[in-house]
């Protein structure tokens, strides 16, 4: 037994990921936790190995610290603690994170993890923990507690349903839920929307990603996020690292058209981002690229063969929020890529994610005909001093 492996029981071990081979222990542990559920898509194993390296911009802010649980000598479960600094900065020094929680359906195991966090965050001064984040709200979050018979679309979650149970067992106690809608994409705009579109039309213009110009538009998108979600609940801002990041995936997998911006009198003032549902490849693939992984997705993608997409980026200044003029940019941001998506062979699109207590983006989903059906939530827990 080495310095680093600490048995929590004399059947269960939790080892600090230190290493290159626990690493590799750490990101193959959802394949032992999904075994036998169908609707988990593998991620990829070598975006995984990026996502946790020290390239990932994140770690700019953030510091983390990740374990695996080993049970007779098989990792059964994982999990990380994490510390973002921007976070912290708005939200108050004693705050922290857990995340990339995965475990077998062991009570004893996912006490072993949290402790094992909770003791991590706490030698650092946190007493409020909340998560999971992986790593951070502008990446997956949450854990899926309703929507367990459909598979996750492209960069969300999938859980199996104990582990909110598990959870509640070791005294975190719910604190956001975060709602994924559908809807078909040839739905009707309600007359009320086509109104108000028609009302600002002289104002309201709307373009496609301008390819030539990627990194100042890119640059726009970023701004108008940051804007729109400052006042939301747990918002952090994208750096111009993370979002660049960000932009580097959209611009290998997507057309132009699947990122539409709206300018009110010629300034950018809305935008939406719509991605192809790449885990209708990815779940074909079981975590490898090779031998023919990147040519099957990219082909997938080109050639129209992926009927579902997600919309998982929209934002609306907050000089427009709660006025008909804002109304009207929602409604036409949302319109654009389902045309695009049409002409596309797209079929369906998961709105997510979504504020449960936003009324008012919720209200505009329940006009068009989506449909809730995917719940996820956020669990907190204060430490005792």
């Amino acid at each position: 037994m080495t310095k680093h492996d600490k048995p929590v029981t004399s059947r269960v071990t939790v080892r600090p990921v230190m290493s290159y081979r626990d690493m590799s222990n750490f990101i193959e542990v959802p394949w032992q936790v999904y075994a036998n559920d169908p609707m988990w898509v593998p991620p990829l194993r070598l975006e995984r190995r990026f996502h946790f390296s020290r390239f990932n911009p994140y770690f700019k802010h953030g510091e983390w610290q990740a374990w695996v649980a080993y049970q007779n000598g098989r990792p059964v479960g994982r999990i990380s603690a994490q510390i973002d600094s921007l976070h912290q900065e708005r939200y108050g020094k004693d705050s922290g994170h857990f995340g990339l929680l995965e475990c077998i359906d062991d009570a004893e195991i996912c006490a072993a993890l949290m402790l094992r966090a909770e003791a991590w965050l706490a030698s650092r001064q946190v007493r409020r923990i909340s998560g999971p984040f992986n790593l951070s709200i502008n990446q997956e979050c949450g854990i899926l507690v309703d929507g367990f018979d459909t598979p996750p679309v492209v960069m969300m979650p999938h859980s199996p349903p104990w582990y909110g149970h598990l959870l509640e067992q070791q005294g975190y106690l719910p604190i956001k839920d975060l709602l994924a809608y559908k809807v078909n994409v040839d739905f009707e705009i309600p007359q009320v929307m086509q109104m108000l579109i028609k009302r600002f039309s002289t104002k309201i213009k709307m373009r496609t990603l301008q390819r030539r110009q990627f990194a100042q538009e890119m640059e726009i998108l970023r701004d108008i996020f940051n804007d729109a979600w400052s006042g939301n609940w747990g918002f952090i801002p994208f750096t111009q690292e993370e979002f660049a990041e960000l932009g580097t995936s959209l611009r290998l997998l997507l057309p132009d058209e699947y990122i539409q911006i709206a300018e009110v009198d010629g300034k950018p003032a809305a935008f939406m981002v719509g991605l192809p549902n790449l885990n209708e490849v990815l779940i074909e693939l079981n975590g490898s690229l090779l031998p023919f992984g990147w040519f099957k997705l990219i082909q997938s993608i080109r050639n129209n063969r992926v009927r579902t997409g997600r919309i998982p980026l929209m934002g609306v200044r907050k000089q427009f929020h709660n006025t008909p003029i804002g109304l009207a940019l929602a409604c036409l941001v949302i319109d654009a890529p389902r045309q695009v998506g049409l002409k596309r062979g797209i079929r369906e699109v998961e709105m997510s994610w979504i504020l449960e207590d936003n009324m008012a983006m919720r209200s505009i989903l329940d006009k068009i005909g989506s449909k809730l059906y995917k719940r996820y939530r956020i669990y907190g827990k204060t430490l005792e001093q």
